[in-house]
């Protein structure tokens, strides 16, 4: 069975991975998003060409292994929301959002030595309406800083939110698993 690596950093993706009981490590992708972000591509199909180039900066110098790459990001009337970074960003962000749906797009792109598969899931979120001062009790204690979209639904962020629709729940924390599920047992791992 080929080493499965997961090309990423991020302690939410690397729990959601664990999740499916197959050995596996993690390596830092070697990917300049931001060079990316300002080229204007359509959210879906940015998020989706950051989840490949991130598995294959690591399959690269990993010949033999499966690798996982994946990207996440807020689309909004066609601007995109990444990470904010820090507290002022957050809160703006999230001024935006409120009272207003938006999409969470997550990408997954499994790279091996045969080819590669591709999967976007796609959740849309309505946010209550929010006064700048509950926004930023909210930033104070989840500090959502690594986030994009600046909320964490697995923490206090899901009182932010009136209603979503998702296909895969898990996609909404960093990795779809559903279908990330489907594509290692294709490729001859055991789950569960």
């Amino acid at each position: 069975m080929p080493e499965l690596i997961l090309a990423s950093t991020s302690p939410y993706r690397r729990a959601l991975l664990e999740r499916l009981g197959v050995p596996f490590h993690c390596v830092a992708p070697s990917v300049d998003e931001e060079a990316f972000k300002d080229a204007g591509m359509p959210p879906r199909a940015l998020a989706a060409r950051l989840a490949r180039l991130k598995a294959e900066s690591v399959a690269e110098a990993e010949p033999g292994a499966v690798v996982v790459g994946s990207d996440q990001l807020v689309a909004f009337e066609g601007r995109v929301f990444g990470k904010p970074g820090d507290a002022d960003r957050a809160v703006e962000q999230l001024v935006t959002l409120a009272g207003r749906s938006h999409e969470l797009i997550t990408s997954v792109s499994v790279v091996h030595p045969w080819g590669a598969f591709d999967h976007t899931d796609v959740t849309t979120l309505w946010m209550r309406p929010l006064t700048r001062n509950e926004i930023e009790r909210y930033v104070a204690a989840d500090r959502p800083f690594d986030c994009a979209g600046s909320y964490k639904l697995e923490e206090r962020g899901i009182v932010l939110f009136e209603k979503i629709a998702s296909d895969d729940h898990s996609a909404i924390t960093g990795l779809p698993l559903i279908a990330l599920t489907t594509i290692l047992r294709g490729l001859g791992f055991s789950t569960p």
